[in-house]
């Protein structure tokens, strides 16, 4: 996946805000909070953040292509980095960014969500 793709499906979900921060890296949140990040590091491809559940959390960590986002998982959140794009499907890396983001509006306060049309089932 390419940053272009990347931005233009994370713009898809419901609420969402881009902003470009932390040294040009594409960051994208819901209700303010981050969901994910495409960049973060210097390297010569695409390197894409994002929050995940713990079980996979542990799955990822040792994949292929994956490791523990730098800097966030340092800190004991449960973040992955993918900075491999050959080893991971592109529909496996949108179905983690939908995840990441459900996970993080789940976090924002019951009016916020309801504000921003989140989680209303």
């Amino acid at each position: 996946m390419t940053y272009d793709e990347y931005n233009k499906f994370c713009r898809t979900l419901t609420a969402t805000t881009y902003v470009v921060q932390w040294g040009g890296s594409h960051v994208w949140k819901v209700g303010d909070k981050v969901f994910a990040i495409g960049g973060w590091e210097h390297i010569d491809r695409p390197a894409f953040s994002f929050k995940t559940s713990e079980l996979n959390f542990e799955i990822l960590k040792d994949e292929p292509g994956c490791r523990p986002a730098p800097y966030l998982a340092s800190r004991g959140m449960k973040w992955i980095q993918q900075y491999d794009s050959s080893k991971m499907k592109d529909n496996a890396l949108k179905q983690y960014l939908i995840d990441s983001h459900h996970i993080v509006s789940l976090g924002l306060t019951k009016k916020k969500q309801k504000e921003l049309g989140l989680n209303l089932k």
